[in-house]
């Protein structure tokens, strides 16, 4: 029956003749399941699914043939590199007729798995991660890339300094001279004028791409997110109580740090597993309506790094004494 409709891609020649990049499909919804630690079910994702067209005379591709492949992904136990790599190498195959020899596939996705709270026992809640992976098979050679974002806590140096100094001043106009002042004094003036001055701090965003082994048996989504809420130490909390709060705010205050140093930890820790991470880092200010950026793209080859900062995971956040 199929043979008695039109088809005017096989039928007819395109008016301007030339080669095109890539033609296909963005923004198909497809479920599919990645074996990554703590995220159960199936993910939500768009997937952009494209195909070189170097032939200048084909009119059309065959995306109904594309999109029946994708959908493949979706019966997967668990989708691995190597799924990619072979789905990448159907839809060339697909379009020899095109005189296709290249493809990619892109696949834009949340990770949501659950957080424990910092202090209290039990308590948890669900955190999304924005990933998203590209693969691509150009003339026979497989890439793949991943990138993930996560979200963190930023207290800003400079801002603390300038705190720290108005409440010292604030502490000496109350206790002038050279008068003996009592530990019960200083503690009465502390938790009614410490915050005199407070630093600010923002919620912030790391974007890190890496490269991944054409062998590769996983993705390695979540270690990689891990590897990086530990290195900055201040990822936001999902639930919590005040105890958690109290926490939260110890870290922060234990974790100064400037856009830059956010970059360059990261930098840093991705050095030995990931040798060409692709690093961003982005402060959404509160002090101004303008964000503070950082970037850095993996050539560390010159790069000297320092563990001269303090590190708050050597110090054990407080207990609450109250």
């Amino acid at each position: 029956m199929n043979r008695d409709l039109p088809d005017v891609a096989a039928t007819e020649t395109p008016s301007i003749q030339a080669p095109l990049q890539w033609v296909g499909m963005s923004r198909i919804d497809i479920p599919f399941h990645l074996a990554e630690p703590g995220c159960p079910g199936p993910v939500h994702a768009m997937a952009d699914v494209q195909v070189n067209l170097p032939a200048a005379t084909i009119k059309g591709i065959h995306m109904s043939r594309i999109y029946r492949m994708l959908d493949d992904l979706s019966r997967q136990t668990a989708i691995t590199p190597s799924h990619l790599e072979t789905l990448l190498g159907q839809m060339v195959e697909s379009h020899r007729d095109c005189e296709t020899d290249s493809a990619r596939v892109i696949l834009n996705f949340n990770l949501l798995v659950r957080r424990p709270a910092l202090k209290t026992p039990e308590l948890a809640g669900w955190k999304s991660y924005p990933a998203r992976l590209e693969a691509t098979l150009a003339r026979g050679h497989f890439s793949l890339e991943a990138r993930v974002q996560v979200e963190y806590s930023s207290t800003c140096p400079c801002s603390a300094a300038l705190s720290r100094q108005l409440v010292a001043r604030g502490f000496r106009e109350h206790f002038p001279g050279d008068k003996a002042v009592t530990t019960d004094e200083v503690t009465a003036w502390l938790k009614q004028h410490a915050t005199l001055a407070t630093p600010h701090s923002q919620r912030s965003e790391a974007q890190v791409t890496v490269t991944l082994a054409s062998n590769a048996p996983d993705f390695g989504l979540m270690p990689l997110i891990d590897q990086i809420e530990e290195v900055l130490t201040t990822p936001v909390q999902t639930a919590v109580k005040r105890a958690d709060e109290q926490a939260f705010a110890w870290l922060n205050g234990q974790n100064l740090m400037y856009v830059e140093d956010a970059a360059r930890r990261i930098q840093h820790a991705l050095l030995k597993p990931y040798a060409t991470a692709l690093v961003h880092v982005r402060h959404l200010e509160s002090l101004h309506s303008h964000d503070a950026v950082a970037s850095a793209n993996g050539n560390v080859s010159s790069a000297r790094f320092y563990t001269e900062e303090p590190d708050s995971r050597h110090n054990p956040i407080p207990q609450n004494s109250d």
